[in-house]
């Protein structure tokens, strides 16, 4: 799933405009991951791959190897459908964000690099690890595991009890109390998502579908 860069020749005031045009950060389906710097080359036609790319709104490449301008997918199906482009800081590379059709490398895996394409919730993603190893690893001292030997019926409890903190706290002005129990309610709707089989990205998933 790979997020392309590259020279182009255009200028701060078209990126920007085709950052506004083809949407960015309202949209909920952006896709994050590596990116690979392409030199400056004469002989590379970058400005007909990026005019490419967005006419057919899928990533386009100038190939080394086939001496052509190339579409990601073209033989085998898996295109890079464009969800936005932005320039850098310099203003002379594009950062571009696609959804993947399928495998992005040549050997089927989800990335050039053998990993899974999976969704990332910043330090959130990092609490769900925790917690599926605290759960898979129970040891008398983790709360979490605590939580789970329990069973439902607590966690659940626990969940609704932190909802009701959140809900007395947003009525009073104490921003501190406020920010304190919505970080206890989303910790225990994490477990209890993981106690019921599911993680963040089922969530994410739901959202999507709604927002289509």
């Amino acid at each position: 799933m790979p997020n392309v860069r590259g020279s182009t020749g255009y200028g701060l005031d078209y990126t920007k405009q085709v950052d506004r045009d083809w949407g960015g950060k309202d949209r909920l389906d952006h896709v994050h991951a590596m990116t690979k710097v392409l030199p400056k080359d004469k002989d590379l036609d970058l400005e007909e791959a990026f005019k490419k790319t967005i006419d057919l709104n899928k990533v386009t490449f100038y190939s080394r190897s086939k001496k052509r301008l190339w579409t990601k997918g073209e033989e085998s199906g898996n295109f890079l459908e464009l969800v936005s482009i932005k320039n850098d800081c310099d203003d002379d590379s594009l950062l571009i964000t696609v959804k993947p059709k399928g495998p992005t490398c040549h050997k089927g895996t989800d990335t050039c690099w053998a990993e899974t394409n999976d969704s990332q919730f910043g330090f959130l993603t990092t609490l769900e690890a925790v917690i599926k190893s605290r759960k898979e690893n129970p040891s008398d001292e983790s709360y979490v595991a605590s939580l789970f030997k329990k069973g439902m019926n607590k966690i659940a409890q626990k969940v609704g009890e932190e909802a009701v903190e959140v809900v007395i706290e947003a009525k009073d002005d104490n921003e501190k109390l406020f920010l304190d129990e919505s970080a206890d309610l989303l910790f225990h709707y994490l477990i209890l998502l993981q106690a019921k089989g599911y993680m963040l990205k089922d969530i994410e998933k739901v959202l999507k579908q709604r927002h289509k």
